[in-house]
């Protein structure tokens, strides 16, 4: 009996994840996501502080 094509593709992409993937180790993982929140956070700050230029610079054009 043949095969429906997508088990067939799900049983291949389990293989492949399973045997062919190399995954990180917990402390290249955790190494990562510290540097992704600290890069998030540095962004955020970045947004922020040209939000409140823009928002000033806003006021002070109606002020006018």
């Amino acid at each position: 009996m043949k095969k429906l094509k997508l088990l067939t593709n799900i049983e291949e992409a389990y293989e492949e994840l399973r045997f062919k993937t190399s995954w990180p180790t917990k402390k290249q993982l955790v190494k990562s996501a510290l540097l992704v929140m600290i890069a998030s956070v540095i962004i955020a700050l970045i947004i922020f502080v040209m939000d409140q230029i823009v928002d000033r610079f806003m006021h002070l054009i109606y002020s006018l």
